[in-house]
């Protein structure tokens, strides 16, 4: 009896085993794929995705005392420069530069910045501005203001005219 359970158990091993591969087998090929595919190029404003791009200029200077500049242009309109030192607080690089290239809608793009304590402070015509302040505020704003005034004052009054707490110093 021990020699047929041991080869009925062995069997029905093996099977777990097949079936087990199987299902395993199945999820593997039911898995989405995973990776990455390149961008259509058509999306890139012409540029195939094989096409070189020669650098045309790329002039850079670095200072013993931590002054630089760079000016690099590429063949396909690309163009950056930047020049900074470490004049900010603490030896911290103050910089400035701009930098410029074609749109995907073919609008150029023209960004001039200043980096320093303040932060990164880029400038160009396609940037939103920010109305200036003070600006007119809407009606319905200035009602909203003034009825929280309102609300403000009475919770105060009230709290003015409410006599003190008994239970404040009490024993417990």
């Amino acid at each position: 009896m021990a020699t047929l359970f041991r080869s009925h158990g062995h069997s029905v091993i093996v099977t777990l085993r097949k079936a087990i591969l199987v299902a395993l087998t199945a999820v593997a090929a039911a898995a989405p794929e995973i990776g990455y595919s390149l961008p259509d190029p058509s999306t890139r404003g012409g540029l195939e995705a094989a096409d070189f791009v020669p650098i045309l200029r790329d002039d850079r200077v670095h200072e013993d005392d931590g002054r630089y500049n760079f000016d690099i242009e590429t063949g396909d309109g690309i163009t950056a420069s930047e020049s900074g030192s470490p004049d900010g607080p603490e030896g911290a690089i103050v910089a400035s530069g701009k930098y410029s290239y074609t749109a995907p809608d073919g609008s150029l793009i023209e960004v001039t910045y200043v980096a320093n304590e303040d932060g990164f402070q880029p400038e160009g015509d396609h940037l939103p501005v920010a109305p200036e302040f003070p600006h007119e505020i809407p009606e319905f704003v200035l009602r909203q203001i003034a009825k929280a005034a309102e609300e403000d004052a009475l919770a105060a009054a009230e709290t003015r005219d409410a006599a003190p707490s008994q239970l404040y110093q009490r024993p417990q």
